[in-house]
């Protein structure tokens, strides 16, 4: 027991130090858990849900981290803070209703669309041009850029990891162009998607809180130790190491799944 509750401290702790470079803290937190919980299609769920747990006081730091870049930004929250509340009670309704089988099998799909988006993030930043000024979006726009926040939290909900990249990648044509105010909005609606995720699991008795209590002070402190020294490492490099466990795992999800 102790050894793998300190087996799951220190994926936290390393999940809580990756989210605060360079993202894909999930990529550590749920496979180290279903190594934990086993295998079944209910231990899937626990772990999901417990994952989602243990790294949501990290959200929140960021968001006090982004307070002062907030300022102004109020007339984005409601129109973006509404369809993620509410696309996250779908996705995470999904998870907790649904038989735990279908989400079992969608996890290579979901970890694989994760790597994916890591491995494609420098393109989408340069294809949206995030941190550059843009013009103010138009009506039509800001409705595309609504939907798109839905399906995200829709998706956030059910598993979320590469969340922020989706939506830094439709946020960037709100014509915000710092790309500080543009992580402070994300970490915002991060939060928002993730702490109605965190109620829904909570509700619904998913959490194993025997492990979730010791892996939110390790992923805290992991965050903590992650931006003191996140001026030192190659952000580039943690990204590709993200990667790399990403594609990685999603492998070893196919197998497992699917060659029964």
């Amino acid at each position: 027991m102790i050894a793998q509750l300190v087996f799951l401290c220190l994926a936290a702790f390393a999940a809580g130090a990756i989210n605060s470079v360079a993202g894909g803290g999930t990529l550590l937190t749920f496979p180290a858990l279903t190594w934990i919980l086993g295998s079944s299609a209910a231990a899937a769920v626990t772990a999901n849900a417990t994952s989602t747990v243990s790294l949501f006081p990290g959200s929140l730091a960021a968001c006090w981290g982004y307070r002062r870049e907030m300022a102004g930004q109020g007339r984005w929250v409601v129109p973006l803070l509404v369809p993620s509340l509410v696309g996250s009670i779908l996705g995470t309704w999904m998870v907790v209703t649904q038989p735990e089988k279908m989400f079992q099998e969608m996890v290579p799909w979901l970890i694989l669309t994760a790597a994916s988006l890591f491995l494609l993030q420098p393109a989408i930043t340069k294809w949206t041009g995030i941190g550059q000024p843009h013009a103010q979006p138009s009506t039509w726009t800001m409705a595309g850029i609504i939907g798109f926040q839905f399906l995200i939290a829709v998706y956030g909900g059910y598993f979320g990891a590469g969340i922020g990249i989706l939506m830094l990648s439709s946020l960037a044509l709100m014509g915000l162009g710092d790309i500080h105010r543009l992580n402070a909005l994300k970490s915002l609606l991060a939060s928002a998607i993730n702490g109605m995720s965190v109620t829904m699991f909570v509700m619904h008795g998913k959490v194993n809180w025997n492990y979730a209590g010791p892996m939110i002070v390790a992923g805290v402190a992991g965050g903590f130790v992650g931006a003191s020294v996140s001026r030192r490492l190659d952000k580039n490099a943690v990204r590709w190491v993200v990667i790399a466990i990403g594609f990685g795992l999603a492998s070893y999800y196919f197998t497992r799944v699917y060659s029964r």
